[in-house]
């Protein structure tokens, strides 16, 4: 089947799940052509059913109903031209234009006017549930860096990281992002580096060691020696992945589609055969007469409760998981989900808050009160995430004084607090300082911040991530529903991303990966017979992974732009256990999209044979397809009122 776009003033969707939604053109200048053909054909109805006029006949009549069709039926008559003309015959755009032509052939204009008005409906339907599908990838620019401060002649001059060579020095200043990836020539950075390992804890990068590009420089101003051009950087990299990515994922067709292939041929050759037939069977035949019969049966064959049914239903589906905070990017994804037997995951923001709490205090010969005055006191004095995450987790009851505060790079404080000298930091600052502290502390894989009161170990406060409420509750529920691997796969160390998993049951985690790890796990899953798999992810470094995964999973709250831009499915509001409501809703579509099918298909199988026999006229048709529709309107209601929680 063809999977070009039927064109209503340049905008109206394809039925495949798809569609692309328009950014500068306003909603009026969409639904307009079909705003237009529905005036006039209720007008058209009007006069020829309620008023007693005779000056609406003849041509008047036929131009009016003409003027009627045309904004909707144009772009399909078009479109099923263009197919014919590559060889592709038997598509929904050619039933589609043969019903409705001959339709106005028998002199029945508004049927023939108002089948092609509903199936533009039913396409409008479609198209405004999808909005900015995966190829939209603009919100990576907010992460590329488009400005490089750059040492020429003897000073810093700004140009575009395009146009830095290998080898050359760049300066970033705090709060800006680094242009190109590099080799550190400060002494010590402090950087954001979410946007590519999708980790909230600031890294602390050391002179000589490597710099990426789209990290954000935190504290003070550094200088990098550039050691890849801007093309081959950490972003332009990841750019590159979710193009690629997005060009592999084929578009899932939705089942009117694919039946066309079967339904638009049948019912052509059984036009063609009703008409010629008779003809070798029957005695008095009539030329006329048949070819009557033949073109009532392509009205009545023409799929429009069909195509009405089935996008009603996914419309519906979709309306109530938008209800529930889930936001499907395209019907075919109700579907998709269903078939879903493997979940990857990221780690922090997925199944963790992304926020650092503290998560355990132990002391060592002192009051746990006294312990955090003196910690919250010399906490106080940084900036640090984790000195923030320890003075808002903890209470302090005592304003101690606090003096010579001096941090150790990468390793912690040095003070003193009420007179007495304070260290609190890792065990590298014990170290430096020759103060012995049990070697249990080593094997803890959370952050630990160890404490000294006047050279003497005093305690430790452990920092990690926080499990989202509903994490455990919802792989366990998820396992029940038919998801029989789960999988987690993170940017942050391995221990941690092990320790999460084992506290989750989740099956197999890999810990410190980059995205292109994660694409390539991803796609070796793919390969796996049967295997159809679901990435859940909210950072910039999951979208190449969320775009080639069969559905990508973003939690939309926290989650990063170009995340939510990629992804086949928003959760917006973060939870892990909307998954499963987003399951269950595809679930519950699918059932009363089929039944739609079967509704639609059994009556229309009925008036085609009465019709064939000459028992059904074109108004029967008409009410019995009319009706059918209606029908599947109220059934895709249902699922507005369906509960799943």
């Amino acid at each position: 089947m063809s999977n070009e776009k039927i064109v209503l003033e340049d905008a109206t969707p394809d039925c495949c799940g798809s569609c692309e939604s328009p950014s500068e053109r306003s909603k009026f200048k969409l639904y307009s052509p079909a705003l237009f053909s529905f005036l006039m054909l209720v007008v058209g109805l009007i006069i020829d059913n309620f008023l007693n006029t005779s000056f609406f006949d003849g041509w008047l009549r036929i131009g009016w109903y003409f003027l009627a069709y045309l904004p909707v039926g144009y772009p399909v008559l078009m479109l099923g031209i263009k197919n014919i003309l590559k060889g592709n015959f038997f598509t929904e755009f050619f039933l589609m234009s043969i019903a409705t032509i001959g339709a106005f052939a028998i002199g029945e204009y508004p049927e023939g006017v108002a089948v092609m008005l509903f199936y533009a409906i039913g396409e409008l339907f479609q198209g405004s549930a999808v909005k900015n599908a995966k190829s939209n990838i603009k919100a990576l620019l907010d992460v590329k860096p488009n400005i490089a401060s750059v040492w020429r002649d003897d000073h810093y001059i700004q140009v575009h990281p395009e146009k830095v060579k290998v080898g050359e020095k760049i300066q970033i200043k705090s709060g800006e992002k680094i242009p190109l990836d590099g080799k550190l020539l400060s002494e010590k950075a402090e950087l954001n580096s979410a946007a590519l390992t999708g980790e909230s804890k600031p890294l602390i990068v050391r002179k000589g060691e490597t710099v990426l590009s789209g990290s954000i420089n935190l504290n003070g101003v550094i200088d990098a020696e550039t050691t890849k051009i801007f093309n081959e950087s950490a972003v332009a990299r990841i750019i590159e992945l979710v193009q690629n990515a997005s060009s592999r994922k084929a578009k899932t067709e939705l089942f009117i589609r694919k039946f066309a292939k079967v339904y638009t041929p049948i019912v052509v050759i059984c036009a063609i055969l009703l008409t010629v037939l008779p003809y070798f069977i029957v005695d008095n035949y009539i030329f006329s007469d048949w070819l009557y019969r033949a073109l009532i049966f392509l009205v009545v064959s023409c799929p429009c409760a069909l195509v009405i049914s089935v996008p009603l239903g996914y419309f519906g589906g979709l309306g109530a998981a938008s209800k529930k905070g889930i936001l499907f990017k395209g019907a075919s994804y109700l579907d998709t989900i269903t078939k879903i037997n493997t979940l990857v995951m990221d780690k922090t923001g997925t199944v963790t808050k992304g926020v650092f709490t503290v998560q355990e205090i132990e002391t060592n010969g002192i009051e746990k009160e006294e312990f955090l005055n003196y910690l919250v006191a010399i906490e106080n004095k940084s900036t640090h995430p984790i000195a923030r995450a320890i003075v808002e987790g903890t209470t302090s009851t005592q304003n101690f004084s606090v003096g010579e505060v001096q941090e150790i790079s990468g390793k912690g404080l040095v003070g003193k607090v009420n007179s007495k000298n304070l260290l609190v930091g890792n065990a590298s600052l014990f170290k430096q300082y020759k103060v012995d502290f049990p070697v249990s502390i080593l094997s803890i894989v959370d952050t630990v911040v160890i404490v000294a009161i006047d050279e003497k170990y005093a305690g430790y406060v452990t920092v990690a991530d926080e499990l989202k409420e509903d994490a455990k509750e919802s792989i366990l529920q998820l396992r029940k529903y038919g998801i029989n691997k789960i999988v987690m796969l993170s940017g942050d160390k391995d221990s941690i991303t092990q320790k999460v998993a084992k506290e989750l049951g989740i099956d197999i985690a890999k810990g410190g990966l980059l995205p292109e790890d994660k694409l390539k796990e991803v796609e070796e899953l793919k390969k796996q017979l049967g295997r159809k798999v679901a990435f859940v992810g909210d950072g910039i470094n999951d979208a190449p992974v969320l775009a080639v995964s069969d559905v990508g999973i973003a939690m939309g709250g926290l989650g990063s732009d170009v995340a939510i831009e990629t992804a086949d499915v928003v959760i917006q509001t973060d939870q892990l256990s909307k998954i499963l409501t987003g399951i269950k809703i595809g679930k519950s579509t699918r059932n009363v999209v089929w039944q739609n099918i079967g509704l639609a298909f059994g009556v229309k199988a009925i008036v085609l044979t009465l019709g064939a026999i000459g028992m059904a006229t074109m108004w029967e048709a008409v009410f019995a397809d009319v009706g059918v529709a209606f029908l599947a309107i109220l059934n895709a209601i249902r699922l507005q009122k369906m509960k799943w929680d």
